[in-house]
């Protein structure tokens, strides 16, 4: 798997003389966990084993346990991480951690959401995992795992954490310039405390809620970028297909300074008629906005939060 180099795990030859054999052993380690209540399996570099493995093995396993998932974590070309998402692997990692700048996020929120390919791939997003400690975390504090927070959970369907690092907000790289944390469970067994001052547990908790409630979250059909009149500012919207739902949120990318400007809505994503008014409604403070046409003002202070979660509702009653 190059550049990487692994000298602490022996190379399978997926494809000897008795391959037939040594598949079947495979499947029968996963059938084990599966008989013991395990139900996803997170499976590290499966873009450097046989696509016909996969296929098979996979395809045996959910004709007995069809609530099986499989998450594939690979880095690797567009092309190959489609192929594998087409073979039976349920969620995809994908490139979101190292997306920051505004335009990346769009250019890749259009590439992760656009047909055919949302309806064979599902991109799960992560602002960090055990082996990943991403730059902007490292850089930009409490302020910047709130922004990639709300990114993650509603630019896709399926987003993830790990989950201790990330409540805590550790962010202490194993040496500088390394995206490799000081401390994770990957060698080491913590106890963590996650009612520590600080914690973002309950920004965690707040977030999955609102993805709990709203129905536009559940799939990746009608998810449209917005323009704002300042590149520090990402704006993006959510809807199901009859617009009986509709979530527009707008992130601040700077994690230092008050960022501001002015919204170009497209009303008609929105299900909103031409300058009418509506109500945009913060789910992650209560705050009420009362809106009218496409131009709107917006202020994000990365000290406070550093993001809108809105609900949009015509006045007078829900979209």
């Amino acid at each position: 798997n190059p550049p990487k180099r692994y000298e602490d795990v022996y190379p399978i030859d997926f494809e000897c003389e008795d391959w037939e054999h040594l598949w079947e052993a495979c499947e029968s380690v996963v059938q084990t966990w599966i008989d013991r209540g395990v139900k996803l399996f997170r499976v590290d570099n499966p873009h450097t084993k046989p696509f016909a493995f996969w296929e098979w093995m996979i395809g045996q396993l959910k004709q007995r346990h069809p609530d099986v998932l499989f998450l594939s974590e690979a880095f690797t070309r567009p092309k190959v991480m489609h192929r594998l998402a087409k073979l039976g692997f349920s969620q995809s990692y994908t490139y979101f951690t190292w997306r920051s700048a505004r335009w990346e996020l769009e250019e890749y929120g259009r590439e992760l959401t656009r047909e055919p390919e949302r309806w064979w791939f599902r991109p799960n997003l992560w602002p960090n995992t055990p082996d990943i400690l991403a730059v902007q975390l490292q850089e930009g504090g409490r302020p910047a795992f709130i922004a990639r927070l709300v990114l993650a959970a509603f630019l896709s369907s399926s987003y993830g954490v790990y989950g201790p690092t990330f409540e805590l907000g550790l962010r202490t790289p194993r040496e500088p310039g390394s995206e490799e944390y000081a401390a994770s469970e990957k060698y080491e067994v913590h106890h963590w405390d996650l009612d520590a001052p600080g914690s973002l547990r309950h920004v965690v908790a707040l977030v999955n809620r609102i993805r709990a409630g709203h129905g536009s979250t559940r799939r990746n059909d009608h998810v449209s970028f917005h323009g704002v009149d300042n590149e520090a500012l990402c704006c993006w919207s959510r809807r199901t297909s009859d617009r009986s739902d509709v979530l527009l949120c707008i992130v601040n990318l700077d994690p230092r300074h008050v960022q501001s400007g002015w919204t170009s809505l497209d009303l008609g994503e929105l299900g909103i008629p031409v300058d009418a008014p509506f109500e945009a409604c913060d789910l992650l403070t209560g705050a009420r906005f009362p809106w009218q046409g496409p131009h709107n003002y917006v202020a994000l202070d990365p000290g406070i939060v550093p993001a809108h979660v809105l609900e949009i509702r015509r006045t007078g009653g829900a979209v």
